[in-house]
């Protein structure tokens, strides 16, 4: 008997009541009207996260001086214990913040350089993580930006940083090595807070910030400074590298003469990465002018080389017993050449950008750029000098305020000619064109 369509949609209706039906998940209403998506995120502590993260920045930093010393000691027949080889591990990272220390043999306050960046870096990054910890970019999104959260993170860092020094330099004791617990303080406070602020601000866009409210001759100046400098000690690393390069077989020697076995002399080797650095800020001295000393008896220069004792270290087995002859003083036209360089670098991004720059803040951003490398070239090389002991080792590395003078002068005249020629070039291809 055929169904009528009442008939039919009743039974539709009725299967359909019968199936199983599908719950959709609540959605959850905004508070307030606001999407909960765009909630702000949960902050941490300030004092929680400096600590956290300036502790895990002096670990990483104080590692590597550890492991260097478990080697330089590791084939010693009588065994070196963990607490004397963690107490010269301290000593050194205590060094590579420039804490002199007081030895059996004098004062020591040459810093290991290499470890001295490996220390910044990481202090840097606990600027970072503990502005972005503490929210410190958020201020500026739809509110007016505030510098006070980054700097409060930075002197965070500082301020634990210091402690940390502290307690390293009470850590040595006074069993013939030891350090000034209130220097320690000062200088670890000094080092963490830059670092720290570095970081800080980095990560809540304040540098940036900063940069776009400078003059552009002003931001000119301070980058084609800092290649000249970067270029001109990457011509002292490349010297230093040729120099020990053709002394090998004294290096290798010196490495012998030690009888460390194959953990000492990698040891050895570890060591003098760590004192590169400062090694390639003397060579950068030497190719500038001024040169360099190693004690009271030993001064190098291209002019003038006068040899006396020095310590049994194999990235000295390079060095020049005589003055710059033959080939050898082209060596010193490097210094111009990154002055060349740089000025040529500033014109072509001046000029790519604005092809009609005017003459004046062109050129006053090229004859800038020399006070800035020299400034930065004598931090380096005061960075790079110290003592390594008492009597004829007191005073090491090269006389910072000459080496800064002498390139203030040097490329500022290099950056001149080059940034002048590559404009008149430049305007001359444009008319043929």
């Amino acid at each position: 008997m055929p169904t009528t369509p009442d008939e039919h949609d009743d039974g539709a209706q009725t299967r359909l009541a019968d199936r199983e039906t599908v719950r959709l998940p609540i959605q959850r209403r905004s508070v307030r009207g606001k999407d909960p998506s765009r909630r702000p995120a949960r902050r941490a502590p300030l004092a929680l996260a400096a600590v956290v993260n300036s502790l895990w920045a002096a670990l990483v930093s104080l590692l590597p001086t550890a492991v260097v010393v478990w080697l330089l000691f590791a084939m010693d027949s009588g065994g070196t214990p963990f607490g004397q080889v963690l107490r010269l591990g301290v000593a050194g990272w205590l060094l590579a913040h420039w804490v002199p220390l007081q030895t059996s043999i004098g004062p020591v306050s040459l810093a290991p350089l290499g470890l001295t960046l490996i220390a910044a870096w990481r202090v840097y990054r606990a600027g970072v993580h503990t502005a972005r910890a503490v929210g410190a970019r958020a201020h500026h999104r739809g509110r007016p930006w505030s510098p006070w959260p980054a700097a409060r993170a930075g002197l965070a860092v500082g301020v634990v940083y210091a402690a940390l020094g502290t307690a390293a330099a009470f850590a040595l004791g006074d069993q013939g090595l030891e350090a000034s617990a209130v220097r320690a303080a000062l200088t670890f406070a000094a080092f963490g807070l830059a670092g720290g602020s570095l970081g800080a601000f980095a990560e809540a866009r304040g540098i940036a910030r900063l940069a776009g409210r400078t003059p552009r001759v002003i931001r000119d100046a301070t980058r084609t400074g800092a290649v000249a400098a970067l270029l001109v000690l990457g011509a002292g690393a490349a010297t230093t590298g040729m120099a020990v390069a053709f002394s090998g077989g004294d290096a290798s020697q010196i490495i012998d003469d030690y009888h460390t076995g194959i953990a000492g002399q990698v040891g050895l080797v570890v060591v003098c990465g760590f004192f590169a650095p400062d090694v390639t800020a003397w060579a950068a001295s030497y190719l500038v002018g001024p040169g360099f000393t190693i004690g009271s008896e030993t001064f190098i220069s291209a002019a003038h080389v006068s040899v006396g004792p020095l310590p049994a270290v194999p990235l000295l087995a390079g060095l020049p017993s005589t003055p710059a002859t033959g080939y050898a003083p082209l060596l010193l036209g490097l210094p111009l050449a990154a002055a060349l360089v740089a000025g040529w670098l500033l014109a072509r991004r001046s000029l790519r950008n604005d092809a009609d720059r005017p003459w004046l803040p062109l050129l006053g951003a090229a004859a800038l750029a020399g006070p800035v490398a020299g400034v930065l070239l004598a931090l380096v090389c005061a960075a790079a000098s110290g003592s390594l002991g008492a009597g004829g080792l007191a005073d090491v590395g090269p006389h910072a305020g000459a080496v800064g003078f002498v390139a203030l002068f040097m490329i500022s005249i290099g950056t001149l000619l080059s940034t002048t020629a590559t404009k008149l070039a430049l305007r001359a291809k444009r008319a043929r064109e």
